[in-house]
């Protein structure tokens, strides 16, 4: 049973995960670390902004670090902390939870549609 001041106490990572580009860009940060430009790459059409804007405040909540290796090209990777590798589970539950009831949702999805367009 879960706690009545549960919503309270979630915002915080609600605040996270729900930014656009975040799940992506966290599902990617499971993988390993990753340099900017991969992450841009993976994650096309995403903005260099933007990314970089998700990426700090990842690095201020400390879910990711940001390790700068000097040189020519100087290039930046980014990994989980620990703290960010303890999301994994909630991703995998979300996974576990699609592929159990997400078929039901996709398929109330197309109903939807349909019934939108005999409408019209």
């Amino acid at each position: 049973m879960m706690d009545q001041s549960c919503p309270g106490t979630v915002e915080p990572i609600l605040e996270i995960l729900d930014s656009k580009w975040m799940l992506l860009l966290l599902f990617e940060l499971f993988n390993g670390n990753r340099r900017f430009g991969e992450l841009r790459r993976k994650l096309q059409p995403i903005s260099p902004k933007t990314l970089t804007d998700r990426l700090r405040l990842l690095e201020e909540k400390r879910i990711v670090t940001r390790t700068l290796y000097p040189g020519v090209p100087l290039h930046v990777e980014y990994d989980l902390t620990e703290s960010g590798k303890a999301l994994q589970p909630i991703f995998e539950a979300m996974w576990t939870w699609t592929q159990e009831h997400g078929a039901c949702l996709r398929n109330k999805t197309i109903e939807g549609d349909q019934e939108d367009e005999r409408v019209m």
